[in-house]
């Protein structure tokens, strides 16, 4: 389930996931795999009720923002259920219908010092200095203490699985709603209100969002609301029922009701490792120079990075309810990033304009690539695969071999290191593209919202001239390692609602190891033409783009100069596969590369995976960058037209 981004009338850039809880229960078995989400994605950052009464009498509250915006956590999480699996439909009694299993009643506990806690808040509120705007404050504080004075019941006492009207009326104590009235024109906020709201202070505009949304639960006249069974609700009263959001909340409540179910495999016990062992004959890096017949030479690289910069004021403008107080120069302080990229094309889409970017830069006809290969662990296409369908829109009528690798951040030098070996046999041309569009699938998940991005590379390898040097010297692929190492970087991820998740200790033990590993490796290997050991000759060190923070303390502590390190990190983020490429051809736009230079090219990450490569990068291999108008009008002109799909059609092809 992708959860895109989308762009208001203010021109900022909006991730309605981060305020609308979207879960994916096509994956969920039981309640205890619902709770395990919810608990981490609602309950852990949100305070109770009680928590708040107790934080207001300490004084612990600097600001009205810091009270608010622990209120608007409380309210989605009492609200966590409903938000995430019903629609409510006020109801006249008389109306409801008493036998219908898909249709279900809130039964509530009474909300246990509600008055005294409602109490604390306004109190608060009113003694409280406001944090940035006093005015932007009040008008929040005016949505979500009208909700929070009015919620009747007890948070910590739902159920996911609610009553049929049949079980709430036969059990006779249960309690619900009861309206005496409903206005079904009650004021609420449309869709495009929420998207389109616009504060100058980027923490007080998502939770002006959040305050919108939570007013949206409550759409009727709070205050003659109250609690009654069965037998104190007259015909004329409303209740609400609640209804299955999906298709797929329905399956999952019925799977809970009777017991059964999908036969899916338990991420959560799925895991039967040994201990990790290292290999018993370590295998060495690739000699290009001394051990291929047929050097290979970089004739273009070209690069589609994406229309959208996400700021990391967005970040925190769309700060969502699971998410801890952080700012934006925490943000850049972390992870080294003040932006990353994001865009509105498919991933595929992005591969064909960096691919033909780089086949009009190299001077290659569609009909001299003898490969195709695909680098990429966000891609959802599986039939055809992106690098078949990328060979049929550059109207390449047979490769060898167009294949997709899953090689995550490492997808650069596995992707290389496939391109020289098929070459020794093909002795033709590779086009090697690596994409990623990580935008629509990080969900609501902070620490990947900060740092992943969108982006696609592609690069033109081919033979060398008989006799000449080639650009690739040194090659190496690893992968694997303790489970914890294997398992740091998830998609999807179950526990996780299916968004990607990230573990960050320990994918900063795997590049650790990993980069002493190289080092290592380094030191030993000779410099091809020349004296001393390769690593004192690296003329510029381009790493994955994953954590600036990180990447550069683990490499000095591993003995590489962080004088020669680039990063683009800062302004593009983390495109995994995509990410060296990227970073090479911004150092050839920011003249860090001016000169034919030694690249020192190391990758690594999801699946325990890394690798590296040793090249000769020219700058005048370096394509144009790539804009959206040229690329539009191009496609626009040749785009084939779409086949007959039809039955007839189908039955005439297959006789």
């Amino acid at each position: 389930m992708t959860k895109p981004f989308a762009i208001n009338q203010h021109g900022r850039m909006v991730f309605p996931s981060n305020f609308h809880p979207e879960l994916d229960f096509s994956c969920m078995e039981s309640e205890e795999q619902l709770a395990s989400v919810v608990k981490r994605d609602f309950e852990a950052k949100a305070p109770t009720g009680t928590d708040i009464l107790e934080k207001v009498n300490a004084g612990a509250y600097a600001t009205r923002y810091d009270l608010l915006r622990d209120v608007a956590l409380n309210l989605f999480w009492a609200n966590r259920y409903v938000l995430t699996m019903y629609e409510k439909r006020p109801t006249r009694w008389r109306d409801v219908p008493r036998h219908r299993d898909d249709v279900f009643l809130p039964n509530l506990v009474p909300w246990q010092d509600g008055e005294e806690k409602v109490a604390a808040v306004g109190r608060a509120y009113e003694e409280l200095p406001p944090a940035w705007d006093a005015d932007a404050e009040q008008r929040i504080h005016d949505l979500l203490f009208h909700v929070y004075r009015y919620k009747l019941h007890h948070a910590s006492e739902l159920s996911a699985i609610k009553h049929t009207v049949a079980e709430f009326i036969d059990s006779g104590d249960l309690l619900t709603y009861c309206l005496p009235d409903y206005n079904a024109d009650f004021p609420m906020f449309t869709e495009q209100q929420i998207l389109n709201c616009s504060e100058e202070r980027p923490e007080l505009e998502a939770l002006m969002r959040m305050a919108m949304v939570q007013h949206n639960q409550y759409p009727w006249d709070r205050d003659t609301v109250r609690l009654a069974r069965a037998d104190q609700i007259r015909d004329d009263d409303f209740v609400v029922l609640l209804v299955p959001l999906s298709r797929e909340v329905r399956e999952f409540i019925q799977r809970c009701r009777t017991g059964t179910r999908q036969g899916m495999p338990d991420l959560r016990h799925f895991t039967r490792a040994k201990e990790a062992v290292a290999p018993a004959r370590p295998i060495p890096p690739q000699d290009v120079t001394a051990e291929c017949d047929v050097q290979v030479r970089i004739e273009a690289l070209a690069v589609y990075k994406g229309e959208h910069l996400c700021h990391n004021d967005d970040l925190i403008r769309n700060a969502a309810y699971s998410w801890s107080p952080m700012t934006a120069d925490e943000i850049s302080e972390k992870t080294g990033i003040e932006s990353r990229i994001y865009t509105e094309h498919s991933l595929e889409e992005m591969a064909l304009r960096a691919s033909r970017a780089a086949l009009e830069t190299s001077g290659r006809d569609a009909s001299e690539i003898a490969n195709v290969i695909f680098c990429s662990c966000t891609s959802t296409r599986l039939i055809p695969s992106v690098s078949t369908w990328l060979s049929g829109e550059l109207g390449i009528f047979q490769t060898v071999g167009s294949f997709d690798m899953v090689a995550a951040c490492a997808g650069f030098p596995y992707g290389i290191t496939d391109a020289v070996r098929t070459m020794q046999h093909t002795r033709a041309p590779v086009l090697l593209v690596c994409g990623e569009k990580f935008s629509d699938k990080i969900g609501n998940v902070r620490p990947s919202r900060m740092i992943f991005a969108d982006g696609a590379a592609a690069m033109v390898l081919a033979p060398a001239p008989e006799g000449e040097a080639g650009d690739v010297e040194f090659l190496q692929c690893y992968a694997s390692g303790p489970t914890s190492q294997v398992n740091s970087i998830i998609w999807p991820n179950a526990e996780f609602d299916n968004d990607i998740t990230v573990w960050g200790p320990e994918v900063k033990a795997l590049v650790a190891r990993y980069l002493a590993q190289m080092m290592g490796e380094l030191q030993q290997l000779p410099t091809p033409g020349g004296s001393g050991s390769l690593l004192g000759n690296i003329d510029l060190i381009v790493p994955h783009q994953a954590n600036r923070t990180m990447v550069t303390d683990l490499a000095v502590e591993a003995g590489m100069d962080a004088e020669r390190l680039y990063f683009d990190i800062d302004r593009v983020g983390n495109v995994s596969a995509a990410s060296i490429p990227i970073a090479i051809y911004d150092a050839v736009a920011d003249g860090v590369l001016t000169e034919r230079s030694r690249v020192f090219a190391p990758g690594f990450g999801a699946g325990a995976v890394a690798g590296y490569a040793v090249l000769h990068i020219d700058p005048a291999v370096v394509a144009p960058e790539v804009r959206d108008e040229d690329q539009a009008a191009r496609a626009a002109g040749d785009r084939a037209e779409m086949p007959d799909t039809s039955m007839q059609a189908v039955k005439e092809a297959f006789g």
